[in-house]
């Protein structure tokens, strides 16, 4: 990697740490590829990314931003993983390192907040922001939803009494 690409890898992560709401740094020892494409895949899909850099070019990237508490934790081989949503990467990470025992959770950051392990695994239980944003939604819409069904009640009641009176009629 010539001075550079490594320019432009430190510029690049320097934006993602300015952009995501939270970091958790983990380690990785002896993945397989395929361990590290389903983690990387789970990630995309929760929102989230997953970035292995070399220690030294991140905790150049961790200068000016809000998570320089993180530079403590970037010894030995670690992976980035990170997402804008504060939840979706602890979930993803908490998640895959229950099913993987070369995979441990470090620690992590939110914002100038520092995280250590228990601190990720207790963000990973929080609900997300579309199921918060889901709840909120549902509870503007119930009461909407019980007062249309209590107007329509009368209505439905009149047109059965008027059926009757017809089908009796009729009769």
């Amino acid at each position: 990697m010539d001075r550079a690409q490594k320019t432009e890898l430190v510029a690049e992560l320097n934006r993602n740490f300015a952009e995501v709401g939270v970091v958790v740094v983990t380690r990785n020892l002896g993945m397989t590829v395929s361990q590290s494409t389903k983690l990387r895949n789970a990630m995309r899909d929760a929102g989230a990314t997953y970035k292995v850099s070399k220690n030294k070019l991140a905790k150049i990237a961790l200068d000016g931003t809000d998570y320089g508490s993180l530079s403590d934790m970037l010894t030995g081989p670690v992976g980035l993983a990170s997402s804008i949503d504060p939840v979706a990467a602890a979930k993803v990470v908490v998640d895959f390192a229950k099913t993987n025992d070369k995979f441990e959770i470090v620690g992590g950051a939110m914002g100038a907040t520092a995280l250590d392990v228990e601190g990720v695994k207790a963000l990973a239980t929080l609900p997300s922001l579309d199921e918060l944003r889901a709840k909120i939604v549902g509870l503007i819409v119930a009461p909407a939803t019980k007062i249309a069904t209590i107007t329509q009640a009368p209505a439905a009641q009149l047109a059965r009494v008027l059926s009757a009176y017809a089908e009796k009629e009729a009769a």
